[in-house]
């Protein structure tokens, strides 16, 4: 005759807590060459929530992009961080369309490869968040 096991339940461990707020900054851009989908606006939502007072709009052609405004209190801040803004595009091979003058700077991103907007673009919005 079969014995009867007794089951004893065991508690699973409490899960690990992971920093639900990556720090973008800290990756690399990666160049897109195309041939891979833009992301969808789930993906965007998730993480726009990951960079600090970007917006997400699309274009005429409904491609979406990032677009952030700084203020500043004069013409020459609004060039240095623009200067600041080139130099971190160029070092991370991935740039943005930049408007400019005195006491403001628009800032607005997307991938021109895939006619929308990937992770590369919140890495690069991140690392321009960091500039001082």
């Amino acid at each position: 005759m079969p014995t009867r096991r007794s089951w004893v339940q065991v508690p699973l461990p409490a899960p690990l807590l992971v920093n639900m707020k990556e720090d973008l900054s800290k990756k690399k851009c990666i160049p897109c060459e195309g041939g891979i989908p833009g992301f969808d606006i789930t993906q965007i939502h998730k993480y726009l929530k990951m960079v600090d007072g970007w917006e997400v709009k699309p274009n005429e052609d409904n491609i979406y992009y990032l677009i952030k405004e700084f203020k500043f209190n004069n013409f020459l801040d609004s060039q240095s961080f623009i200067n600041k803004v080139g130099e971190i595009a160029e070092s991370e091979g991935h740039h943005p369309d930049i408007c400019f003058g005195w006491g403001y700077a628009k800032i607005k991103i997307f991938t021109h490869a895939i006619k929308g907007l990937h992770e590369s673009d919140f890495v690069l919005a991140a690392k321009i968040d960091k500039i001082n």
